[in-house]
C-alpha cells in the first residue's frame, strides 16, 4: 500500500483536470473543481505557515455535512497532519452533536496544533479553548469574525503540491460504539491513498447522495466519489420525502443508508410514484435487516440493494449483491466476504478456529482496517491480535462460504439456562407488519437476574398489542424468548447505521424499574 500517490494529490489531479465541473452541491448550491481545489490549497498553506505537518493534529469542527468539513480534512492531511473530527461520535446522524465536555475530553487527548472549524462554531471554540490548559490557534475557514485572533483558512495561500507530506495516520475518527466511551479509531495514509487509488481507476462517474455524516465512514465514500469524476450530493440528514425528491432531481445512481431507511424508502407512500431509473447503487449497512421487509424493498426499489457488513475498525467484512437478494435464504445472512478480506470464525473462551457451521467470533483480516484506537494500546492490544480484528460479533459461515450473524458478545442475554441473542428476537419483531423498528437488550434485576426487554416503534397508525407481539415471538422462536417488558416509543436512538443504542435503552429501562419501585413502596 505504500507505494500508491497521497490520496488528497489524487483528488487535487482530479480537480484540475476538470476546474469547471461540480465535484459538490449543498443545499441545491454547486461547488466547482476550481473552487474546492483553491480552497484546499489555501487552507493548507495556512496550516503550513503555521507549523502544522507531520507528526501534529488538526482537531475539525465543522457544522454536519458541508464542503468545509471535506475541505479541512483535506487541507490537514495534504501537509502531513493527522485531522481529528470532534463534533460528533454518531455515524447515522449528522445532527447528533458531542456535548462540550466530552469534545474537551477528545482535544484533552488528542492536544491538537489547530483547531479547524467554520464560522457557525466560533462561539463552541471559545468555549472550548476557554478550558483547556495549553490553548492550541483557532484556524477559521470564512474568516474569524467574532474571533479576530484567528487564523483565516481562507486567505489566498499556494503550496507546491510535489512536497506533498504524510505522517502515519490521516484521519481520526471518534465512536461510541457499543461502550459508551468515545474511541478514535485511527486510519493510516498508506490506507487512505490505496482506497482513493482504487476508485480513481474505476472511474464510474457516479452521483451519490449522502445523508450520513462526513465525519465518519460517508467521508470516504465523498472522496471516491470525487476523484472518480462523480458528483457529492451533501444533504443535512436523512429525510425520507427529501430523499425520494433528490434522486430524480439530481440524477441521483449511487445511495449509502442504513437498513431501517431502506425500509423507510420503500414503503414510502410516493416511492411508487417516483422516478427511480437513474438510481444504480443502494448501498446499505446495519443490522437486523429482515428477510420479509428485504424482499418488498427489493420489489419497490429494484434490483439495486447491496448489503455491506462491516466496523469502524475493519472496513468491509461482506457485501450482499443485487442478484443474492433475490434468494429468500441468502437475505438472511450477510453475504460472502471480497476475496481481498480473510474471516475466521474463533472461540470466545480460547480463542480458537471453529469449524463450519458453528457460532463464535467474527475475527477478521481486512483490506483496509484501521491502525488501532488512538492513543489506546491495551484497548488496540484487546481488539486486534496477530493481525485478526476482533469485532465482537457472534456470527458463523456456512459450507458455501456465506457469513450468518447472531448478534453481539456483550448483548447475549442468559435467560432459563438458554442464550438468547437480541437479533434474533429483533429480526422476528420486524417480520410483523406493524413493527417499524425494533431493539432488544437485557436487563438484571435486583437479583442479578437477566430479563429481555424491547423498544418497539409502531409503523404510521398502527396501535401495537403487546400481547400479539409476545404471541407472534413465541410462535416464531419460543416462549423463553419473549420480552418481560415491551415498551412503545416513537423513535430508536442509534449508535450505527441501523445499529440501535441498546446501553442507553437499558440505562433508561433501569431508571424505569427504580422509580416504579419507588413509587410502589
Amino acid at each position: 500500500m505504500q507505494g500508491h500517490e497521497h490520496y488528497v494529490r489524487q483528488i487535487l489531479a482530479k480537480l484540475s483536470a476538470e476546474p469547471g465541473g461540480v465535484p459538490l452541491v449543498h443545499r441545491d448550491t454547486p461547488t466547482t473543481a476550481r473552487r474546492l481545489a483553491d480552497s484546499v490549497i489555501s487552507a493548507a498553506a495556512r496550516m503550513r505557515e503555521h507549523g502544522v505537518g507531520p507528526g501534529s493534529a488538526v482537531a475539525v469542527l465543522t457544522n454536519p455535512n458541508t464542503p468545509e468539513t471535506l475541505i479541512l480534512r483535506y487541507a490537514a492531511n495534504l501537509v502531513g497532519a493527522t485531522a481529528v473530527h470532534i463534533r460528533g461520535v454518531n455515524a447515522v446522524d449528522p445532527s447528533d452533536e458531542l456535548s462540550a465536555e466530552a469534545q474537551l475530553g477528545i482535544l484533552m487527548d488528542v492536544r491538537p496544533a489547530m483547531l479547524a472549524i467554520d464560522r457557525d462554531n466560533i462561539a463552541r471554540a471559545l468555549e472550548l479553548c476557554g478550558s483547556l490548559p495549553e490553548r492550541p490557534p483557532v484556524a477559521v475557514l470564512g474568516g474569524g469574525g467574532a474571533l479576530p485572533s484567528a487564523i483565516d483558512l481562507s486567505a489566498p495561500g499556494d503550496i507546491d503540491l510535489t512536497t506533498a507530506e504524510q505522517g502515519t495516520i490521516a484521519v481520526v475518527t471518534y465512536t461510541s460504539g457499543s461502550t459508551g466511551k468515545p474511541k478514535g479509531v485511527s486510519w493510516p495514509y498508506a490506507v487512505k491513498n490505496e482506497m482513493v487509488a482504487t476508485s480513481a481507476v474505476r472511474g464510474d462517474r457516479a452521483r451519490c447522495l449522502v445523508t450520513a455524516p462526513l465525519t465518519h465512514s460517508s467521508g470516504a465514500t465523498a472522496d471516491d466519489t470525487i476523484v472518480a469524476g462523480g458528483v457529492v450530493v451533501l444533504h443535512p440528514g436523512f429525510d425520507t420525502a427529501e430523499v425520494l425528491r433528490a434522486v430524480p432531481r439530481h440524477g441521483i445512481t449511487r445511495l449509502v443508508l442504513g437498513a431501517p431507511q431502506v425500509n423507510a424508502l420503500a414503503e414510502h407512500p410516493d416511492a411508487a410514484n417516483t422516478d427511480l431509473t437513474s438510481l444504480r447503487e443502494l448501498f446499505y449497512t446495519g443490522s437486523p435487516a429482515a428477510p420479509e421487509r428485504l424482499a418488498h424493498a427489493v420489489k419497490a426499489l429494484g434490483p439495486v440493494l447491496f448489503q455491506v457488513y462491516g466496523t469502524s475498525e475493519t472496513g468491509l467484512i461482506s457485501l450482499l449483491t443485487p442478484q443474492d437478494h433475490l434468494d429468500p435464504e441468502l437475505r438472511a445472512t450477510v453475504g460472502r466476504p471480497p476475496e481481498a478480506v480473510r474471516v475466521s470464525i474463533r472461540s470466545v473462551a480460547d480463542g480458537r478456529e471453529l469449524p463450519v457451521g458453528e457460532a463464535g467470533e467474527v475475527c477478521v483480516i481486512g483490506r483496509w482496517q484501521m491502525a488501532g484506537y488512538w492513543n489506546e494500546p491495551a484497548l488496540t492490544a484487546r481488539a486486534v491480535r496477530d493481525g485478526w480484528v476482533h469485532t465482537g460479533d457472534i456470527g458463523h459461515l456456512d459450507e458455501a462460504g456465506w457469513l450468518h450473524l447472531h448478534g453481539r458478545i456483550a448483548d447475549v442475554i442468559k435467560v432459563k439456562g438458554i442464550k438468547v441473542h437480541p437479533s434474533a428476537v429483533e429480526r422476528v419483531l420486524l417480520e410483523h407488519p406493524g413493527v417499524e423498528a425494533a431493539a432488544v437488550f437485557g436487563v438484571e434485576d435486583e437479583q442479578r437476574v437477566e430479563r429481555i426487554c424491547a423498544a418497539v416503534v409502531p409503523r404510521d397508525g398502527v396501535t401495537l398489542d403487546r400481547a400479539v407481539l409476545e404471541r407472534h415471538i413465541t410462535a416464531a422462536l419460543s416462549a423463553n424468548h419473549v420480552p418481560a417488558e415491551i415498551e412503545l416509543r416513537e423513535t430508536l436512538p442509534l449508535v450505527g447505521p441501523g445499529k440501535p443504542d441498546r446501553m442507553r435503552l437499558r440505562t433508561e429501562a433501569v431508571a424505569r424499574a427504580a422509580q416504579a419501585e419507588g413509587t410502589a413502596s
